[in-house]
């Protein structure tokens, strides 16, 4: 019996490291991603500032430096030639720790579309994980919420059409609007940055895609291991916003790892990094 505190000592030993071990296997794992050339249009979006809908605490207004966003949500097509390049994310190999069992769920096989899908419709149930990895392929990277909210805002005329009639009521008719991630991109006429679909066609990922429902001293110091679960809201800027309500709602209901039907993303790149 003597001997018994000595062998839990060792298997927590072993435990320990073998935790190491899978966690830089993973990690490894991860910055496996080999390069992939892309065409995709970009657009600039200039440096402003936007009321936030969330965040009070920071003083309801966040500052968007300049940055570039793709036109559209990365399609099919698009995501078919990283897979191709990178085939650890095919719907067979992936780790289930970066995607859930519906990760690319209505594709047919490895390298199949659904065959109800438009090839350069928005490619769907993919993760956060798989965003942020084909996006490190094409030399991009996710956009934060605030660069989303902040070129969303922009009208088919004006860079903020919040609150005038014509922005407001496509906003909620386009929320209605079901099955449209089947069909290809540019299903609406370009905002006045020139992006398209911002709305009623998919729900994006984001970089931090639920930093606005933790707490602020966690959302300062935020890493990848903070945005799996929420915490408290803020009090919101605009209660009949119910467009953002709902986006918000969805950001904060979802796991980094979660695969849903009309869950697609687009890509972003600060401006140092496109000159490049």
């Amino acid at each position: 019996m003597k001997s018994l505190p000595y062998l839990l000592i060792l298997l927590l030993f072993i435990a320990c490291e073998t935790k190491q071990v899978n966690k830089q296997v993973l990690e490894d794992w991860k910055d496996e991603i080999k390069p992939v050339q892309s065409s995709k249009l970009m657009q600039k979006i200039d440096s402003g500032t936007y009321q936030l809908f969330f965040g009070k605490d920071s003083g309801g207004l966040a500052i968007v430096p300049t940055f570039y966003l793709d036109e559209t949500a990365v399609t099919n097509a698009e995501y078919l030639t990283f897979l191709k390049s990178n085939p650890q994310w095919t719907k067979s190999r992936v780790l289930h720790i970066f995607a859930d069992s519906t990760y690319l769920s209505k594709w047919k096989s490895d390298y199949e579309i659904p065959a109800n899908a438009d090839p350069n419709a928005p490619v769907t149930n993919v993760s956060w994980f798989a965003a942020k990895a084909y996006a490190k392929s094409v030399g991009k990277r996710l956009p934060t919420v605030d660069e989303w909210e902040f070129a969303a805002l922009a009208s088919r005329d004006a860079k903020n059409g919040k609150g005038t009639p014509e922005y407001d009521n496509y906003l909620m008719k386009s929320y209605l609007n079901r099955g449209m991630y089947l069909k290809p991109v540019k299903q609406s006429p370009a905002n006045f940055y020139g992006i398209y679909d911002m709305f009623g066609v998919i729900w994006e990922w984001t970089e931090d895609f639920n930093s606005v429902m933790i707490t602020n001293d966690s959302r300062n110091n935020a890493s990848d291991e903070n945005l799996f679960c929420a915490g408290s809201s803020n009090s919101t800027s605009d209660l009949r916003n119910y467009a953002a309500f709902i986006r918000y709602a969805m950001r904060g209901s979802v796991k980094a790892n979660y695969c849903i039907n009309n869950y697609g993303f687009r890509c972003a790149k600060d401006v140092e990094a496109s000159k490049k």
